[in-house]
């Protein structure tokens, strides 16, 4: 028993100077992203499924508990787009819908290097709720034939849309620290989702999985 406590005595005094830096960090980021489905469209095949750009906005504090390992939150307006085109009798069909989530990431971030600039990797899982949505391009009129153009809002249907969303987060960055409480980080960001946005509302599974890459910049404001 006097070994084991020896040994915590120990590792909680080479650990003192450290947790003595623990820190706040309050901060804001933005950037753009990259989405595409995982969809087998089955015997549909004249569907045609590619990724689109979108943007990204977040709020996000993080606590150090180390000078190298810490807890990050974010509050996330983003975008998971795609773009959906017909081939054949419907060719004239071509158009990205925009889809507006807002989404909770909660990552643990490791960091290295040294004092002004470092790196860091976070690793973590996050929720989302798809809040709103745009149809636009142009639509082939299965009536005339005839190509019309659109540009509306998306329009639910509970039955076949799954709104929640949740899956893995990770993120790849570099930080540069250039005043005493003020940093500035870029980091590359992709979400992998668990759950399709499509509900198995028919026969055939239609199954639709994000996953989407982006880069952000951010400010960060030390305590």
């Amino acid at each position: 028993m006097k070994r084991y406590i020896s040994f915590f005595i120990l590792v909680w005094v080479l650990t003192l100077p450290q947790v003595a830096q623990a820190q706040w960090r309050i901060g804001v980021s933005g950037g753009a992203d990259y989405n595409w489905y995982s969809v087998n469209t089955q015997y549909q095949t004249d569907y045609h499924y590619d990724g689109s750009w979108g943007w990204s906005a977040a709020v996000f504090t993080q606590y150090n508990f180390l000078d190298w390992v810490g807890l990050r939150a974010e509050l996330e307006a983003t975008e998971h787009n795609y773009r959906f085109y017909r081939t054949g009798y419907f060719r004239g069909t071509n158009y990205i819908t925009h889809c507006t989530y807002l989404q909770l990431p909660v990552m643990t971030q490791f960091s290295f290097g040294g004092t002004k600039v470092r790196g860091f990797v976070s690793l973590g899982v996050y929720a989302g709720y798809w809040v709103a949505g745009m149809d636009k391009g142009t639509l082939c009129d299965p009536f005339t034939m005839q190509t019309v153009d659109i540009n509306a809002p998306y329009a639910f249907q509970a039955e076949k849309d799954q709104r929640w969303d949740f899956g893995l987060a990770g993120g790849l960055g570099l930080e540069y620290r250039f005043l005493e409480h003020w940093a500035l980080h870029l980091e590359g960001r992709c979400y992998y989702s668990f759950i399709s946005r499509v509900k198995p509302y028919m026969r055939v599974k239609d199954n639709r999985y994000n996953t989407t890459v982006g880069i952000n910049l951010g400010f960060a404001y030390i305590f």
